[in-house]
C-alpha cells in the first residue's frame, strides 16, 4: 500500500468492519504485526490487541460508522487525520484526528489518537 490515502481508507474500513474475520484481515493488511495504538482511552500493541479495542469500539458504537473528516496530510511516512464517527450521511458523534507512523513495508507501525468530541457518558 503506498497510497497513503487508500491506507487511511484501508484503516478506517478495518474500524467499520463488524465480522471478525473480515476485520483481522484488514488489521493484517493495515498495520505491522507490533503495531501500537494509543488514545486518551487504551493502549494496546499487536493485532490480537487492536482487534479486542476495535471489536470493543464496535460493540459500543453499533451502528455508526467511521469516516474521513477531512483530507490526508502526510511526510515522510507520517500522516495526520480527522475521522467522524456517526451515523451514514449525518451528524458525527465523536470526532477524532489520528497520526500514523508507517513501517518500513508501508503499513501502520503507531497511530497515536486524539479525541476532540465525545458524547458525555461515552
Amino acid at each position: 500500500m503506498s497510497d497513503i490515502n487508500e491506507l487511511v481508507e484501508r484503516y478506517l474500513a478495518a474500524w467499520n468492519e463488524t465480522d471478525t474475520e473480515a476485520r483481522r484481515r484488514l488489521i493484517a493488511e493495515v498495520f505491522t504485526e507490533d503495531a501500537e495504538y494509543t488514545d486518551p482511552l487504551v493502549t494496546v500493541r499487536g493485532h490480537a490487541a487492536l482487534d479486542a479495542t476495535i471489536a470493543a469500539v464496535r460493540g459500543q458504537f453499533a451502528g455508526l460508522v467511521f469516516g474521513p473528516g477531512g483530507p490526508v496530510d502526510a511526510h515522510h511516512g507520517i500522516a495526520r487525520f480527522t475521522w467522524h464517527l456517526g451515523p451514514e450521511g449525518g451528524e458525527p458523534v465523536v470526532i477524532g484526528f489520528d497520526v500514523a507512523v508507517l513501517g518500513e513495508d508501508g503499513r501502520i507501525r503507531q497511530v497515536l489518537g486524539f479525541l476532540d468530541k465525545v458524547p458525555a457518558g461515552a
